[in-house]
C-alpha cells in the first residue's frame, strides 16, 4: 500500500514567515510551483502560501507585496498528513478539505508536499477523478 511518503515530492522549499510576499512570488516563479509552505524561525510549519493567496489577499486589495510578509498570510488551521499515512488517507484529507496540495509531516518536521499532480502520477484514474471532482466542486 502506498503511503504519503511514496506520493510526495520530497524536500519542500519553505518561505520564511518574515520574508515578503514579493520574495515568495519570486521563489514560486524560480521553482515553478504554485504554493510554498510557510515556516517560522523555529522551522515549524506555519501555513501554506499559494499564488492565489497572493492575488486575492494582497494584489486585489491594493496591499504592497513588498511590505506584506508570508507570515501575515499564514492563518487558520494547517492541514497536513503524516509521512506514513496511507494514500487513501491522503486522498480523504485533500477531498474533505478541498485542497490541491498538502504538506507531509514526519513528527514535527516538514518532509514534503503532495500535489494533485503527484496523485495523478501514482494513483488509479478513478481515484484521481474523484479527488479533482471533490476539490473543484462549488461551495
Amino acid at each position: 500500500m502506498n503511503t504519503a511518503r511514496d506520493l510526495m515530492t520530497p524536500d519542500a522549499t519553505c518561505i520564511r514567515s518574515t520574508e515578503s510576499v514579493v520574495d515568495a512570488a519570486r521563489k514560486m516563479a524560480e521553482l515553478d510551483v504554485g504554493a510554498l509552505p510557510i515556516c517560522g524561525p523555529d522551522e515549524r510549519l506555519k501555513g501554506m502560501l499559494t499564488d492565489r493567496d497572493i492575488v486575492l489577499k494582497v494584489v486585489a486589495r491594493g496591499i504592497d507585496p513588498a511590505r506584506c510578509t508570508a507570515g501575515d498570510l499564514a492563518g487558520g488551521d494547517i492541514v497536513t498528513v503524516g509521512a506514513d499515512d496511507s494514500a487513501d488517507d491522503v486522498l480523504r484529507v485533500m477531498s474533505d478539505h478541498r485542497i490541491r496540495r498538502v504538506p507531509v509531516i514526519d513528527g514535527h518536521v516538514l518532509v514534503g508536499i503532495i500535489a494533485q499532480a503527484d496523485i495523478a502520477r501514482d494513483m488509479p484514474d478513478g481515484k484521481v477523478g474523484d479527488l479533482v471532482g471533490s476539490v473543484s466542486a462549488a461551495s
